[in-house]
């Protein structure tokens, strides 16, 4: 267990302080230990000993996946870590050759891809990752302990620490001195709070709103499930706000979440989960539903809108300040970035540290919205299909949704498609690689070919 906040101020020379314990913290913190000789970890819950959810991660207990370029971002930072994972019960798979993918309805056409997605709770990823952290020699963990607000030099230019105080013990505030902040408290964040405080300005935001509403309820999987598949995704689409997954993870057990949009919200009782799950386009989770045997009581989250904070575009961003993770920018949780953006996030805080500390957060908030750019591409760009969604639209968003409209289609009858749309998704090849004019030919020929085979709308090719 780590230890609990120090009772007396730390003054510490080349120190760097992480608010936030979750992925992105985690991930940071390994990122910082390689530059400055200690980093100290703080978080408002106590860690349970076991992975088992947690208080300040509300969404722990729903559904997760780990994408392909999350998973090699992790590894990279932790070598060995899936490894690891992977013996401590969780799955891996291809994504389009072990799974049932449906677009706008449109079963993609299986095949082997090489795209490896992992299946694990966000307790376990999180439970390893910690374990990874609290290894390192000069990275301490500190639970318990809220994070108060930062201190800053005279002229408040600059951040020189934070003011903390232990949540269990019955002592006033002190003062953890350090070189850097970080903030990675996830959608909690107070940063916009602390910077108007200090009359600082606050940084633009993007905000696209579907009000999702998403319940995961997990059950015990058995080899005739799914046919010996390791999971499902229905995708919802105008017409159909609708959706659903089931991702295999450790305990031998399905995750399984049902999701709305605008309005759409899936019920928590069995009888309404296995209606709702007869609503989507493909048989998988309603027969998961009806035939396997639960394991735990279903959990409903509301997620209203995906927020971009644009801290590249401050003249003067707060010295000795980073945002990072959730605290950055939050996408719908139904597209599974979130894990990988903030791995992603703390891979590019560790190659501009290898350059120096020097106008580190215009560097990194100048980057970072490059990192977050392709997520937010196509988290935003799947909930503006919605007309009801709100949020800004491009002048050829209406174009580019015809095509890749027409690009689902022939998915699924063309694997190649399927295989960079999966790619695409798991942030393992650019957006740009929908559209080369390769692709554009395939989307030709393979809306024909579909049009010609008059296939249905749950596709029986490519089984």
């Amino acid at each position: 267990m780590a230890p609990t906040a120090r009772s007396a101020p730390a003054t510490a020379r080349n120190h760097a302080v992480v608010i936030g314990a979750g992925v992105a913290g985690l991930t940071t913190a390994r990122a910082l230990g390689d530059t400055y000789e200690r980093v100290t970890v703080i978080d408002r819950d106590a860690f349970p000993g076991v992975p088992a959810p947690r208080r300040g991660v509300p969404q722990s207990r729903q559904l997760h996946v780990l994408l392909a370029r999350g998973a090699l971002a992790l590894d990279d930072l932790f070598p060995g870590f899936l490894d690891e994972l992977v013996a401590a019960g969780a799955t891996f798979a291809d994504t389009q050759g072990d799974a049932h993918w449906y677009l706008d309805g449109h079963r993609v056409y299986r095949a082997p891809s090489g795209v490896i997605s992992y299946g694990a709770s966000r307790p376990l990823i999180e439970h390893r990752l910690r374990a990874r952290v609290a290894a390192l020699a000069n990275v301490e963990i500190v639970e318990s302990t809220e994070v108060l607000g930062p201190v800053t030099t005279p002229d408040r230019g600059r951040v020189t620490g934070v003011r903390v105080r232990p949540r269990a013990a019955d002592t006033g505030e002190t003062t953890l001195d350090a070189d850097l902040v970080v903030d990675a408290s996830g959608r909690g964040s107070r940063a916009l709070t602390w910077l108007t405080e200090l009359g600082r300005p606050r940084p633009e935001r993007t905000r696209v709103r579907a009000d999702v509403v998403y319940v995961t309820r997990r059950f015990r999987r058995e080899p005739h499930h799914l046919d010996g598949r390791s999971g499902v995704a229905l995708v919802p689409f105008p017409g159909l706000p609708r959706g659903g997954a089931i991702v295999s993870e450790e305990g031998g057990r399905f995750a399984v979440v049902l999701f709305g949009l605008l309005g759409e919200e899936p019920p928590t009782d069995h009888e309404g989960m296995s209606a709702y799950a007869e609503s989507l386009p493909g048989p998988d989770v309603a027969e998961v539903l009806r035939t396997a045997e639960p394991l735990d009581e279903p959990v409903r989250m509301r997620y209203p809108a995906s927020v971009r904070h644009h801290y590249e575009k401050l003249d003067r961003p707060l010295d000795g300040l980073l945002v990072t993770g959730d605290a950055l920018c939050t996408f719908n949780p139904t597209y599974g970035q979130g894990m990988t953006a903030a791995a992603q996030q703390a891979i590019l805080l560790r190659g501009l540290l290898a350059e120096g500390t020097h106008d580190l957060p215009r560097r990194f908030f100048r980057a970072a919205s490059k990192v977050v750019a392709t997520p937010w591409l196509l988290a935003a760009g799947g909930d503006l299909r919605f007309p009801e969604a709100e949020g800004r639209r491009g002048p050829v968003d209406g174009l580019l949704d015809r095509y890749l409209t027409r690009y689902r289609v022939a998915a699924s009858v063309d694997p190649v498609l399927g295989r960079t749309f999966l790619a695409v998704a798991h942030m393992v090849e650019p957006p740009t690689r929908l559209l080369s004019p390769g692709h554009a030919l395939r989307v030709f020929r393979g809306v024909r070919r579909a049009a010609g085979a008059d296939r249905p709308r749950t596709p029986t090719a490519g089984r």
